[in-house]
């Protein structure tokens, strides 16, 4: 019993000094400078890394972090499961405590990507499929699978998107992007939907949207807007086709060709306004808030017609007689 008691004595002995011992090597390795291989330096940690992936990737980034030491470190102080991924950079030298620090809080680099009002889903597609900093876990997906992935139940995503730039930390998923610019646009629509003018000619939301897509695709100019949405709103009063060439083209998809032809006017498509009554089935691009607020709070008038005047604004018309004068006007 004594030969047992001595054994369990120097096993405890050993496994205190082996503790301590580890115990001052992580104290040295958290302190120790780690020097930049470059000024500035520049890490990635991928999204769904464990911790031991992300101790090695920082080691195979060229910093001269000994990835076992940093996962025991980050172990240690309870900090295995706070890691963030993303772009790091590295301005000046530091230690692997300033280091684990730095990954813990999420002071990363951001990316960021730009949705333009007017622009079509298939337009935002394309400009994640370009943008280096975004993961494309969307790129083989339909529109249908990418609306079923954000949670939306719309069956079409034409307009469905806020234009504004996000922000995000590289290596994050497109979807995921996607689902802040969904959200951002369902709050926004919500607020200037409370706060609409009555007697507007919407059954929902989603009309007013429809309504405001058209209104950011026929003219640039703020000003205008809420002036062409009540000539719009007035054409839908009285029953009047509200004859649009946006929706046209938008109709016509790849077989536009740059300009509108009298065949394409007289083409039905679900999209033609020339050809149908009322609201095309879905938003034809991406409104800005001041379309919407203009499809919602349209100012009051008798006109029932505007033409392009070649600058970028619009002459107004209460008659088709006054109508086909300012057309001879600025577009004959």
């Amino acid at each position: 019993m004594a030969l047992v008691g001595r054994l369990f004595a120097w096993t405890l002995r050993v496994g205190v000094a082996v503790i301590a011992a580890l115990a001052v090597f992580l104290g040295v390795f958290a302190f120790t400078t780690i020097k930049l291989p470059a000024t500035p330096f520049e890490i990635t940690l991928k999204h769904g890394s464990s911790l031991r992936s992300v101790a090695r990737q920082i080691e195979a980034s060229g910093l001269p972090v000994n990835s076992i030491a940093f996962e025991a470190l980050a172990r240690v102080l309870g900090k295995g499961r706070a890691v963030k991924a993303g772009d790091y950079e590295l301005l000046a030298s530091l230690s692997p405590l300033d280091l684990l620090e730095k990954v813990t809080q999420g002071d990363t680099t951001q990316s960021d990507v730009t949705f333009i009002e007017g622009q079509t889903f298939a337009q935002m597609r394309k400009l994640l499929a370009g943008n280096p900093g975004v993961r494309h876990d969307s790129l083989a997906m339909s529109d249908a699978d990418i609306l079923k992935q954000i949670g939306a139940e719309e069956s079409s995503p034409e307009g469905l998107f806020f234009p504004n730039t996000y922000m995000f930390a590289s290596g994050m998923s497109d979807l995921s992007i996607l689902k802040r610019a969904y959200r951002t646009m369902q709050v926004n629509l919500a607020e200037a939907w409370a706060r609409r003018s009555p007697d507007l000619p919407y059954s929902s939301a989603y009309e007013a949207l429809t309504m405001a897509s058209i209104v950011e695709k026929e003219t640039a100019k703020a000003e205008e807007r809420p002036r062409i949405a009540g000539v719009f709103i007035k054409r839908l009063q009285v029953g009047m086709r509200l004859q649009t060439d946006p929706t046209v083209v938008y109709g016509l998809g790849a077989n536009y060709d740059g300009r509108l032809h009298k065949r394409d006017l007289t083409t039905d498509t679900p999209y033609n306004t020339y050809t149908r009554l009322g609201l095309p089935p879905t938003p034809i691009a991406m409104p800005g808030m001041a379309a919407i607020d203009a499809a919602l709070k349209p100012d009051k008038t008798d006109a029932l017609y505007f033409v392009a005047k070649g600058d970028g604004s619009h002459q107004f018309s209460k008659s088709l007689e006054e109508h086909n004068r300012a057309v001879n006007q600025y577009q004959r």
